[in-house]
């Protein structure tokens, strides 16, 4: 796949990442897994925000790894690992970010294992 050529002056968008912070992910609920360390070992490596809780708390922790600018042109979509509660998958991701992220290169071993597959909705269709 040939680079994107940006404008002068202008940076490429990194892979970012959506983490839950609510009722589950990110407290005390999910035990063992020092919460700030992570979050700070993620936005270290790439952008980082928080979000509302998506209704996945049986798979806290719920991260959302989005593409970077490349990723779409290749098909990607964001992708959400889950039970992210080890300090080698944190790792495993913020490195898979940092180097591209979904569509630039193929998924790291760990978040294969945690990788989230959100429900599709079903819409009815109109008479």
């Amino acid at each position: 796949m040939p680079a994107r050529t940006l404008p002068t002056g202008r940076e490429p968008v990194p892979c970012r990442i959506v983490v839950c912070r609510d009722c589950c992910c990110g407290t005390p609920k999910v035990t063992g897994v020092d919460h700030a360390a992570r979050t700070e070992r993620l936005s270290a490596r790439a952008p980082v925000r928080f979000s509302a809780c998506p209704d996945l708390c049986e798979q806290a922790d719920v991260i959302v790894v989005q593409p970077s600018a490349e990723g779409p042109a290749a098909g990607a979509r964001p992708v959400s690992p889950r039970l992210v509660n080890d300090p080698d998958a944190t790792e495993n991701i913020a490195a898979w970010a940092t180097a591209g992220g979904p569509g630039v290169l193929p998924q790291p071993d760990v978040p294969d294992l945690c990788t989230l597959t959100p429900p599709r909705r079903h819409t009815t269709p109109r008479p």
